[in-house]
């Protein structure tokens, strides 16, 4: 309804324009598509539209005309669905028609942003008729995203998929690695004469039930008071301490699971601890932490193709180990002003600025620790009377603005829920005595089973990776018989024996 009203809405603004005020101005142009006609900028559609782009510079007559008429291929409701996501908007997209006639108009015009939009909104709802759609109309991007979400929500999705999805679209996903919950405990550096069997990443094996050893951590790498992020499906560990003095770290490692390596990065400019580490669009943002036990506002972000720290805008105020989410690729930091207000501010990197999202307010809570699905951002805080083993949760939603109370408490026990990962419809949640996996429903996260806990005791690092079918990978050795940079040897048995079964 929404559509049909704002193309309404065009047809009155276009009976309105003075055609020589509008259509024959050099910078506008106006495109028929079906029987609505659209006014727009012919700068916009070069710029998003690699079709338009190419149309404008062929030299051809059309190329200069004041009309475009686009027959077959396009309807109306997609092409204004692509004006709005050109335009900077976020369209909401939920019938069926509207979504095939989006990936219509994404194909047959080029328009990148709206490929990419179509990539975030992916969920359990309109997933296999993205796949289905993207397959017919060649958006790879889209195709290749949505297989990802089937294969990682395949549990839930199993009989729509099965029953409505061509086999080789079914066996194409099934050929993909979904992700992996993978923890991580918190130890300072090692000396290479110490063999410390817990110095390990492992993942969850979800088959087994039970966590089995991905890597070893680096010799050097901290993950004490340290920034841990996924970005690309690499795992970075950034910075951390050593020593009871709190000594900064200022190296970073990245691990690459297809290759088994890790490799040894440069730290940020202004060394820190205990700060938040976002991984969005390419890079890394290190945001707010402490210094000398001086909590800072600076923030920086880390170019992974250049290898290069630079700094960003400051953080709204002073924030040690924010909490943070990406929901919809918009990056999203709780900022607590005690004892009862919690801000949360968006980061807009195209803008280099901060915009106060909303605002939450709870006596004597704070968001501890928050997590995306769909457009809800979920934010964990204590329960009564500072109660934090009897958690509760709030729901923030990006689109409308609302905020919505979960129903019921949440059992957390030592800070499990403070680990939470969602990947598709589930929440995963761990500690050493207990991995939990909740299923995200209306009004709450529902319990959907139990497997072991972490085979060690403190605190956790969590995060989702996708590891090769195959297993974890033992790097290869090179032409000299030496592995690759900063691999490690396998020592899953050493850890498996020194582990208690519990």
């Amino acid at each position: 309804m929404e559509v049909v009203e704002r193309l309404r809405d065009i047809h009155a603004e276009n009976a309105t324009l003075d055609p020589e005020d509008g259509e024959h101005q050099a910078g506008w142009v106006r495109v028929r598509v079906e029987e609505s006609w659209f006014t727009v900028e012919r700068a916009l559609l070069a710029r998003h539209s690699d079709y338009f782009c190419a149309l404008f510079q062929s030299g051809m007559k059309e190329s200069r005309q004041d009309r475009v008429h686009l027959m077959g291929g396009v309807h109306a409701r997609g092409f204004l669905i692509a004006l709005s996501v050109c335009r900077g908007d976020i369209p909401t997209i939920s019938d069926p028609d509207e979504l095939t006639e989006a990936v219509e108009c994404a194909a047959f015009l080029q328009v990148a942003c709206l490929v990419q939009h179509l990539c975030d909104i992916i969920d359990s709802d309109n997933c296999l008729l993205l796949y289905y759609t993207a397959s017919i109309f060649g958006v790879h991007a889209l195709f290749h995203n949505a297989a990802l979400f089937l294969c990682d929500a395949f549990d839930d999705l199993k009989e729509g998929a099965e029953s409505t999805i061509p086999e080789d679209l079914l066996q194409y996903s099934k050929s993909l690695s979904p992700t992996t919950y993978i923890a991580i405990g918190t130890h300072s550096p090692s000396m290479e004469l110490l063999h410390d069997s817990f110095r390990v990443v492992c993942y969850l094996d979800e088959r087994e039930g039970e966590w089995k050893h991905l890597t070893n951590l680096p010799t050097l790498c901290s993950t004490s008071m340290a920034g841990v992020a996924v970005l690309d499906n690499r795992l970075y560990i950034v910075g951390g301490v050593y020593g009871y003095g709190k000594d900064t770290v200022d190296s970073s490692f990245c691990y690459n699971p297809d290759t088994g390596v890790w490799t040894a990065l440069p730290g940020p400019q202004q060394p820190r601890y205990d700060f938040t580490l976002l991984g969005h669009e390419g890079r890394l943002y290190a945001i707010g932490g402490e210094v000398q036990k001086q909590i800072i506002s600076t923030a920086e972000s880390f170019d992974t193709e250049k290898g290069e720290w630079t700094f960003i805008q400051h953080a709204p105020r002073p924030v040690a180990s924010a909490a943070c989410a990406v929901a919809r690729r918009r990056m999203f930091v709780c900022f607590w002003k005690p004892p009862d207000t919690t801000d949360i501010y968006e980061y807009v990197p195209a803008k280099n600025e901060w915009k106060l999202a909303t605002t939450m307010i709870r006596p004597q809570s704070y968001g501890h620790c928050m997590v995306a699905h769909r457009d809800n951002l979920y934010v964990m805080r204590n329960g009564p009377c500072d109660d934090f083993l009897r958690c509760l949760m709030d729901c923030y939603n990006i689109t409308t603005g609302q905020w919505t109370a979960m129903t019921g408490h949440y059992i957390n026990s030592k800070g499990a829920l403070f680990t939470a990962m969602i990947r598709g419809n589930s929440v995963f949640t761990v500690k050493h005595m207990l991995t939990l996996e909740y299923t995200i429903i209306g009004d709450g996260w529902k319990p959907r089973r139990q497997m072991k806990g972490f085979p060690k005791s403190g605190s956790l690092w969590t995060c989702l990776l996708r590891l090769p079918k195959t297993g974890p990978v033992i790097p290869q050795l090179d032409s000299k018989g030496k592995e690759d940079e900063m691999s490690l040897p396998d020592t899953s048995e050493g850890f498996v024996e020194a582990v208690p079964q519990l």
